[in-house]
């Protein structure tokens, strides 16, 4: 299996902090999930940022339908890099 980066798109900072709690619980990390700010394209207002938890899955391990359910609970949804 090769290396995939799973990346939760939120449409702010608590929700995505949340997610990144919600994720170090169920999956056990041992490593906190990063978290980036990703403006809008155009947009210069901190309010129109959305956030990103970027979860590293070494051996692919981790469930999409899962991590989609868990983003699409506050609002986001996943992608997949």
């Amino acid at each position: 299996m090769s290396d995939v980066r799973h990346v939760l798109v939120l449409p702010d900072r608590d929700a995505a902090e949340e997610v990144a709690e919600e994720l170090e619980r169920k999956l056990g990390l041992q490593e906190e999930p990063q978290l980036v700010r990703d403006a809008l394209a155009g947009e210069d207002d901190a309010e129109d940022a959305q956030w990103l938890v970027v979860l590293e899955d070494p051996h692919a391990a981790y469930d999409p339908a899962l991590l989609d359910a868990l983003a699409d609970g506050y609002d986001g949804w996943l992608e997949r890099e």
